[in-house]
């Protein structure tokens, strides 16, 4: 982050990876398929390799949530382990506003793993700038694997709100290997 960063937080959101859904299991239980399981090592050396590394992970409770973090961080030791949180799973976007508003403000990088719709309109919501075709990319599809790049203007995590975000990146496991989504 700039020289600045006590007026700025970057909050990170990353959509899981790819689930599968075997027959008789709940939601909550279901695993990542291949794809998944190929998909969230990609993402992991993705945010170590531009210098995305977050303070404090904090992940649903969900299988396939907990599954993506693990795998995207093996072999990262960079990458901090994941804090499982049950209010993220099928989360709304203010609660996970509340998630967010809950950091400590010694912690500058904030990653969250998460599902749909509650990232992606969660992110739709914080956007205000950022590149026009990352933020029309974004608005198109979140799809599994997505991750965004977002800096909010705020001193605190608890002035994170509607605007406050500046999209610097977004992404999707396909852009790092054509077969990964």
């Amino acid at each position: 982050m700039r020289a600045d960063e006590d007026m700025m937080r970057r909050l990170i959101l990353l959509r899981h990876t790819k689930s599968d859904w075997p027959p008789g299991m709940v939601d909550h239980d279901r695993p990542l398929a291949t794809r998944g399981r190929r998909a969230a090592p990609l993402l992991g050396r993705w945010l170590i390799s531009n210098g995305y590394v977050p303070d404090r992970v904090i992940v649903s409770t969900a299988e396939r949530t907990r599954e993506t973090w693990a795998l995207a961080r093996a072999g990262q030791t960079q990458l901090p382990p994941g804090e499982p949180e049950p209010r993220i799973y099928e989360a709304p976007p203010w609660q996970l506003l509340n998630v967010i508003r809950e950091t400590g403000d010694d912690v500058a990088t904030l990653l969250l793993v998460g599902h749909n719709t509650g990232i992606e309109d969660l992110a739709a919501g914080l956007i205000a700038a950022g590149p026009e075709d990352q933020r029309r990319r974004l608005s198109r599809k979140y799809p599994t694997g997505g991750l965004a790049i977002i800096d909010c203007a705020a001193h605190s995590w608890r002035d994170v709100g509607a605007g406050s975000g500046t999209l610097v990146a977004f992404i999707v496991p396909r852009d790092l290997d054509p077969e990964a989504e």
